[in-house]
């Protein structure tokens, strides 16, 4: 009987304490209420508001992968340049005019590779903005970029020389001699 009696008592002073403290104790009653209806609402339709920010954080180091791997792709590095003079060789040419018609609109950056010393950079630059005028690209021409960044890349003659030996040491097609079935294959005599 005294609790419940004390419990009304405590319930009422806290009544009115909340009453005479004014507009601020106001103000948080309705913020209260209002985080929790929108803490609700969160509830009912989770996940929801997150799938799309998980998706973008799953997605960003493959977008990271891709532009690097066309970045390396674009690059005119040390072999497509002549000694000496640095200009484009045939190889090159053919390389910034690929970049310049055929790459996706979107990827059409050519990356030069630094040279040895700012003249040699320039150099180079100047060559493939040469070669970029002299063919007509029917757009905008490529944006034209230095990098430090060298593709990885062998000579010819050692990726032809590991090709054919794969070839060699290849073993010849052959068909199974029974099928998955247990019965007998193609090969056969039966």
């Amino acid at each position: 009987m005294v609790l419940v009696g004390l419990s009304k008592r405590v319930i009422f002073g806290l009544v009115l304490v909340g009453v005479t403290a004014g507009h601020s104790a106001n103000a948080d009653w309705h913020s209260f209420w209002h985080g929790l209806r929108v803490d609700y609402a969160r509830n009912n339709v989770w996940p929801q508001p997150f799938v799309d920010v998980d998706a973008q954080a799953v997605q960003a180091p493959f977008a990271v992968m891709t532009h690097n791997g066309w970045r390396a792709h674009n690059t005119i590095g040390n072999e497509l340049f002549r000694d000496g003079d640095c200009s484009l060789n045939l190889a090159g040419n053919r390389r910034v005019e690929w970049i310049a018609k055929q790459a996706p609109h979107e990827r059409r950056t050519i990356y030069v590779l630094r040279g040895a010393n700012d003249d040699e950079t320039n150099l180079r630059l100047a060559s493939v903005h040469q070669s970029l005028t002299a063919m007509q690209t029917g757009g905008p021409a490529p944006q034209v970029v230095v990098t430090d960044i060298e593709p990885a890349s062998a000579s010819g003659g050692w990726a032809t020389s590991v090709n054919r030996q794969w070839m060699q040491n290849l073993p010849a097609p052959k068909l199974p001699s029974t099928s998955p079935s247990g019965a007998a294959g193609a090969t056969s005599s039966n």
